[in-house]
């Protein structure tokens, strides 16, 4: 799949993507981005200058959606692989093909002008997982990642708003995160900060990284890593209550929506459960070790508790007493 990654892509989206369920995204991203826009407007520690600039930064970031449209065109196919030669019958042959077609690829775009739109550049598909792009100003979510428990254009809003509104309010945050923030609205590596709200930046940062730095994980005994992980952190804790707005502006609009059959909890409380088991994971415990000192991601585990533990509304929706784990009065908020 990695070697012919766009051919595969091209049959993934053709028999198994359905075109709602890029609509529907679409849709959650705009009400998401709006969200945040109103945070923008709201946030007390931010000049007007900056803040002008980043919501012009925050309008001008490109969606990619489900896949580029030239992925269904055969004759765009066939253009990108018109120098691959793959014999059947010699796979190792045709593996080194491969790596040449790769390389000789990329060098021919060595002295051309950066095409930023190139659809080649977002024709991977047939992946589970979403990007930020700091110097396209861009936000990715492929086919792959619009299925499963993270995404359903039949089920109940809460349930998508949980999981994949989390994803695509995460992926916009990382450009108001600590290495995302850094570039402008052109993908420009330009500190466009005023210098105090920058000051005010940090210190509410310094507050995300202590907090999961302080975290221990009991499966290794090891303290979480609070500065390679906070950009991550950043995003999760912007992504999932953005995501949470974007669904009560969505129930306002249309209506309260049913529970689940069989199940006492409220919409608003499975909003929270499908965020929370988008992560679930089983780490061996050499990975774990691995991911805590290296990663830029905190474990699974601490991505939902830690930032469910900042979110007023976590607490309210599910009665949490304040000053307990998962309440306290401290919360520590960026975005």
């Amino acid at each position: 799949m990695h070697s012919l990654a766009i051919a595969v892509g091209s049959l993934y989206v053709r028999k198994h993507f359905k075109q709602n369920s890029k609509t529907i995204a679409l849709d959650m991203v705009e009400q998401i981005r709006g969200v945040f826009d109103n945070i923008l407007s709201e946030v007390d520690w931010m000049d007007e200058a900056t803040k002008l600039e980043a919501k012009k930064k925050l309008h001008s970031m490109t969606t990619h959606i489900g896949y580029p449209d030239e992925m269904l065109d055969n004759s765009k196919l066939e253009e990108y692989y018109r120098n691959l030669e793959i014999d059947p019958s010699k796979y190792f042959e045709s593996f080194l093909k491969l790596n040449v077609f790769g390389t000789d690829y990329s060098f021919n775009k060595l002295r051309l002008p950066v095409n930023k739109t190139d659809w080649v550049r977002h024709a991977r598909p047939a992946v589970v997982n979403a990007y930020y792009s700091s110097i396209e100003n861009s936000i990715q979510f492929p086919a792959g990642i619009l299925q499963g428990h993270f995404f359903n254009a039949a089920r109940p809003k809460y349930m998508n708003y949980g999981a994949i509104g989390f994803v695509i309010g995460h992926e916009i945050t990382h450009g108001f995160d600590d290495q995302g923030r850094r570039f402008d609205l052109q993908g420009n590596l330009l500190d466009w900060w005023a210098e105090n709200t920058q000051k005010s930046y940090l210190d509410k940062a310094k507050c995300i990284i202590e907090q999961y730095g302080n975290y221990t994980d009991l499966q290794t005994g090891m303290h979480l890593n609070g500065i390679n992980t906070q950009g991550e952190n950043i995003a999760d804790n912007g992504g999932v209550k953005e995501s949470y707005k974007a669904y009560r502006q969505w129930v306002a609009k249309n209506g309260p929506e049913p529970k689940l059959p069989g199940l006492d909890y409220t919409p608003e409380q499975m909003f929270w459960i499908s965020a929370g088991q988008t992560w679930c994971s089983k780490y061996r415990t050499e990975t774990l070790k691995m991911r805590i000192t290296t990663g830029v991601h905190s474990p699974s585990q601490y991505r939902v508790m830690g930032t469910f533990s900042n979110m007023r509304d976590f607490a309210r929706d599910f009665n949490c007493p304040e000053g307990s784990r998962m309440n306290p009065v401290q919360k520590c908020v960026v975005w």
